[in-house]
This record gives structure tokens, C-alpha cells and sequence, in this order.
């Protein structure tokens, strides 16, 4: 469940209903997994980066996406799945990077409700130093005020840069005072991997 759902939000409750596992029993086997350095628990934040006092809900990454594929058949890149693999392949090279504070953003206010996929806490000062929209489409690129969820977090944070992938579009483009970065994810990955080898330290979201 947890490679077939790779970059998904779990939740022990919803685990717990799918499998008929009790809840102690698969925070176990999710503790041994991720001992084992075949999958990555990432924490939630909200719209401040501030923790939940609860954390209920928490995304599950392979460590390397190739074993989705192994398991079960190959997909292509106009497959549904294909926007968690390639977010999960991002994950894959920042899960190794020593003092990398990574998180993801899910917040509910009312009816509105928005995410950001990687957010670089700063520990000491509990505010977000980076984020990163992990996309494949160049969509974005042309509309980039279709990306509301990653405008308003910025601006409640006062960010006024952030990184945007796509499949091959790379610019900077404004939005009203905010700046977004666009690159393509295969060469964010690549960057991020080298980055992760040399054991530099993360900014901007690299």
C-alpha cells in the first residue's frame, strides 16, 4: 500500500481501516521500514510552518522510486501516478542530505485548503528559510497565479522567492512583489543529488 501510495498523506487511522492492522502493530512495521532506509516519514506543517500539536496525518516516500515499479508494473509519463513517482524521486535525493530540515505544508482554513510540497524549516526560528513546488507540467510556467497554494504560503511567511519544477520550462517569473524560480524537475533532482553528495548545505532549495 505504502509503494503503490508513494507521496501520499497517510494516516495511522486510515492505514489502519485498509489493512485491518492495528495501529500500534503498523507504527512498528512503519518504524522498522524506515530503519531500514526503505521509506521516509515527513513531517506536517501549517500555513506558518508552526507543528501540529497532534500529528495525525504524515506522507510516506520510498526511499528510491524504482521499487514501485518493481512491485508492481512500470508507468509512463502520462500516467496518473507519474506526479508522486517524480515527487518522490525529489524526496529521494534529499533524504540522504545531513541537517536538511525538509517538511511539507497542509493547512485547512474553513473551505480553503492548500499544500506545499517541501518547505526548509528554520529550526531556531520556527519560520520557513525555502519552498518548493514539485509539479510535472509547464503549465504553471504560463499561469503562474494558478498556483494559489504556494502564493498564499509564501505571503504568510513573507517569502519573496520560491522554486517551481516543471517538465521543461526555466525562468523567473513575477508574481505582484513574489519571484518564482521555474526549473526542470529532472535537472532540480540532479542538482539536489550533487548538492546532497557534496554535503552542502540546503538554501533556496537546493
Amino acid at each position: 500500500m505504502i509503494a503503490y501510495h508513494s507521496g501520499a498523506q497517510f494516516s495511522y487511522e486510515r492505514l489502519s481501516k485498509e489493512s485491518g492492522v492495528k495501529k500500534e502493530t503498523l507504527k512498528k512495521y512503519i518504524n522498522y521500514l524506515e530503519a531500514a532506509f526503505l521509506i521516509k516519514v515527513v513531517r506536517r506543517t501549517d500555513d506558518t510552518a508552526k507543528h501540529y500539536q497532534r500529528e495525525t496525518q504524515f506522507k510516506i516516500y520510498l526511499t528510491n522510486p524504482s521499487l514501485r515499479c518493481a512491485l508492481f508494473q512500470p508507468i509512463s509519463e502520462q500516467d496518473n501516478e507519474i506526479g508522486d513517482m517524480v515527487e518522490t524521486a525529489v524526496y529521494a535525493q534529499w533524504i540522504p542530505r545531513q541537517g536538511a530540515s525538509i517538511r511539507y505544508a497542509n493547512w485547512r482554513i474553513g473551505k480553503q485548503q492548500g499544500e506545499v510540497d517541501i518547505v526548509g524549516l528554520n529550526i531556531a526560528r520556527q519560520k520557513p528559510d525555502w519552498a518548493v513546488e514539485i509539479k510535472w507540467t509547464d503549465r504553471f510556467f504560463e499561469r503562474p497565479n494558478e498556483l494559489v497554494s504556494l502564493k498564499y504560503f509564501m505571503e504568510k511567511n513573507q517569502m519573496n522567492y520560491a522554486l517551481v519544477t516543471s517538465i521543461s520550462k526555466s525562468g523567473s517569473v513575477k508574481i505582484d512583489n513574489l519571484t518564482l524560480q521555474f526549473i526542470p524537475v529532472a535537472c532540480y533532482a540532479y542538482i539536489v543529488g550533487e548538492n546532497t553528495m557534496n554535503h552542502t548545505k540546503a538554501s533556496y532549495g537546493l
